[in-house]
């Protein structure tokens, strides 16, 4: 079996000299699949002593924290999953305080620090905002990771800079750090660290590292001891083990599945009938097929047996499942759930009894401009489905759209998909440089740069420019543009060339999101889909004809009064 992430851990907490104890501190360790997917969550928070309220916000902090955050899309980045749960926790917050006696006294109100460690993988994702501090232990050296927030106007006067619930806005802390097997973290409050040297807290931890529950408890003792005036939390974790890199459940499916052999025409397959092939290249087959138990007709696609011992490419094979069972969309490709055990490798999906849209472009090489947008902003929702889950489509081309008999659109072929909380796990494999198809590649992939949601945006852009002029916006040029010198010599080919009645305005729009540099295209899918509709400003002062020939007695008019204060004036002189 592979290797998994596990962590021994112990934690502490003590009021100390205080009536009130206004830390809260927690830790939790999911079981499979979520370990893989979401790591482990460690969190520590502490409340302010001007506040009467505090310890609530401490409470709900990390108490919301440990729930919110392993209630996020298993799609979404540590950095995404953790940042939009802290945001929302920082408002409810801030809005508690301005419900309340102390709205007028934020340091009176529901404020805390919070630090919080996620383990996934092999990395540490640090979160904090405040004075708690994050450490790590390696080699016998403690190593301060956070920076304070804590801003000093003398010796003995300080405040809190930043900390959650403090204002509207939060700004928190991130970064990432690698892991190594024995790495120790320790997360302590300000009524920890100040008082025991950094020596000190490494023997202690030492002495007891049998059992961190009593490193814990150790620390806090002696901080205790050496006078501390404050609350005492500590927690303590030891990484014991790591994944191999990449290793998941994707990984087990490999070595556990068998691939199927070549299916014929009402073959009996694992609980299906073949219908008939649909596909068949050197890397897949796809098949027409028909579950025995619901009559259900769906289709299966199968590796290559050529490709069993590729497992990049295999990887990839199941990932596309993976995908798909994320994403809730009409204009994605939906999978069919299994309702049995499987004995070989393969996907299962649903039928969609239409064409590609490379043959509707065929069937219809002049459509209508309004048809044109009806498919793009279906492709649009579609593409919108695969960015709300940080992931990128990146082969987006004519053949992986599919439009049913109903007009409906869907996206299909999920293989080259790039996924955040994937690239967290492990380095997604990469069989060739450029995943996707050449033509309708976006310039930066060219160049070696990982894509972002105007990468997609680009393609779609490609394909609305060929179902308009029946060609390519630059031909085979972006292939062969492999610098930035290159790319921006690219020339793009107006549409109101061709021999057809479309809108000027068209081109403007295209021909922006057909930018080699991403960063001159739209911001966001929904302003492409918005453009397609809607003439730009800019366009309109372009072509906008002037005042003389648009109202002649208007502009005489006009005229005749500029004169007239001339003369006005002239005579005061």
């Amino acid at each position: 079996m592979p290797s998994q992430l596990a962590i021994s851990l112990g934690q502490h907490s003590d009021k100390g000299r205080k009536a009130l104890n206004q830390d809260f501190h927690g830790a939790l360790i999911p079981r499979e699949p979520q370990l893989s997917a979401k790591g482990i969550a460690v969190a520590l928070a502490d409340g302010i002593s001007s506040s009467n309220v505090s310890h609530i916000a401490s409470q709900a902090s990390v108490g919301g924290f440990l729930q919110d955050y392993f209630s996020t899309s298993e799609t979404w980045s540590v950095k995404k999953s953790a940042q939009r749960v802290l945001v929302a926790t920082n408002a409810w917050l801030h809005a508690q305080t301005r419900q309340s006696q102390y709205r007028y006294d934020r340091e009176r109100g529901y404020v805390c620090t919070f630090s919080a460690l996620v383990l996934k993988s092999t990395t540490a994702h640090l979160f904090h905002v405040g004075d708690a501090r994050i450490y790590r232990l390696r080699a016998g050296a403690l190593e301060q990771l956070t920076q304070d927030h804590r801003v000093w106007v003398a010796q003995d006067t300080s405040y809190l800079g930043r900390a959650l619930g403090i204002n509207p806005h939060l700004e928190i802390d991130y970064q990432r750090v690698p892991l190594e097997r024995g790495d120790a973290f320790v997360l302590a409050t300000d009524g920890v660290y100040e008082f025991l040297e950094a020596r000190t807290m490494a023997e202690l931890i030492a002495a007891h590292a049998h059992d961190l529950d009593s490193a814990a408890r150790a620390l806090v003792e002696q901080a205790y001891a050496n006078g501390s005036d404050d609350n005492l939390t500590v927690q303590v974790l030891r990484i014991d083990d790591l994944p191999e890199q990449g290793a998941g459940e994707l990984i087990q499916q490999l070595t556990e599945l068998p691939l199927p052999p070549i299916l014929e025409p009402r073959a009996r397959f694992d609980g299906y009938t073949i219908v008939r092939g649909l596909h068949s290249s050197s890397r897949s087959h796809v098949y027409l097929a028909r579950d025995d138990d619901t009559g259900q007709t769906v289709v299966l696609k199968t590796p290559s047996l050529d490709l069993q011992h590729d497992r990049t490419y295999l990887e990839r094979f199941l990932t596309e499942e993976w995908i798909a069972r994320r994403i809730d969309s009409p204009h994605v490709l939906r999978p069919c759930m299994a309702s049995r055990r499987r004995h070989y490798l393969y996907t299962v999906t649903e039928w969609v009894e239409g064409q590609t849209l490379a043959q509707w472009m065929i069937d219809h090489p002049h459509p209508e401009l309004e048809t044109v947008r009806g498919i793009v902003e279906q492709i649009a929702r579609g593409l919108r489905a695969f960015h709300r889950l940080e992931m990128l489509h990146q082969d987006l081309r004519p053949n992986n759209v599919m439009i049913d008999g109903t007009g409906t659109v869907k996206i299909i072929d999920f293989g080259s998909a790039r996924v955040a909380g994937l690239m967290e796990i492990g380095p997604q494999p990469l069989g060739e440089d450029i995943l996707g198809t050449a033509q309708y590649t976006a310039p930066e992939y060219f160049l070696g740069e990982c894509g972002t949601p105007r990468s997609d945006l680009f393609s779609l852009a490609v394909i609305t420019y060929q179902m308009l002029g029946g060609s390519l916006p630059y031909g085979a040029d972006v292939a062969r543009a492999r610098t930035r010198a290159q790319q921006a010599r690219l020339h793009y080919r107006p549409l109101r060339d061709a021999d057809r009645a479309i809108p000027a305005w068209i081109d403007d729009v295209l021909q922006k999101a057909l930018q080699p540099d991403p960063n001159k295209r739209q911001a966001d899918l929904s302003e492409f889909v918005y453009d397609l509709r809607h003439p730009s400003q800019a366009f309109l002062d372009r072509t906008r004809p002037p005042l003389i020939e648009r109202n002649p007695a208007a502009f005489w008019r006009g005229v005749s009064l500029v004169l007239a204060v001339m003369v006005v004036v002239l005579l005061l002189r």
